[in-house]
């Protein structure tokens, strides 16, 4: 994990402003699911942020999920800090809707050099529960 996130007024990292405790927190520690389309983003983003692996491979589309992604993204947050989240926009995904998308710029730093991830993710929600289906994305070195 990058961030101490056991003290209740660290800030979440999706720069909600708001303390990871009450933000992002609970639906990666399973406690409360996320309720939007855009919630599943941002704590999808905050468990790359924390190394919450478990909770990426959870919050994946059971048909898209492979026998490789633990490993794959236990090695992906081991050598990538992410700095920023900035949420571009959003098409449906609310508590209401069975499907949404989510476009956003996520910058990080690694090994490989800086850059500037822009996605639109896509959602789907099966018996309550929001999970990331897929997205197109680009990379942008910086």
């Amino acid at each position: 994990m990058l961030q101490d996130q056991s003290s209740t007024d660290q800030l979440c990292p999706c720069q909600s402003g708001k303390p990871f405790n009450f933000c992002c927190g609970p639906a990666i520690n399973g406690s409360r699911p996320a309720k939007t389309a855009e919630a599943l983003m941002r704590s999808r983003y905050s468990a790359f942020s924390v190394g919450a692996i478990d909770y990426l491979v959870d919050s994946t589309a059971p048909e898209n999920r492979r026998e490789e992604d633990h490993e794959l993204l236990m090695e992906q947050t081991q050598i990538t800090n992410w700095i920023e989240l900035k949420i571009l926009s959003t098409k449906d995904g609310l508590a209401t809707d069975s499907t949404g998308e989510v476009t956003f710029e996520a910058s990080f730093e690694s090994p490989e050099g800086d850059g500037l991830l822009r996605e639109t993710s896509r959602f789907r929600k099966d018996n309550d529960r929001w999970f990331y289906v897929d997205g197109d994305l680009e990379l942008i070195a910086k």
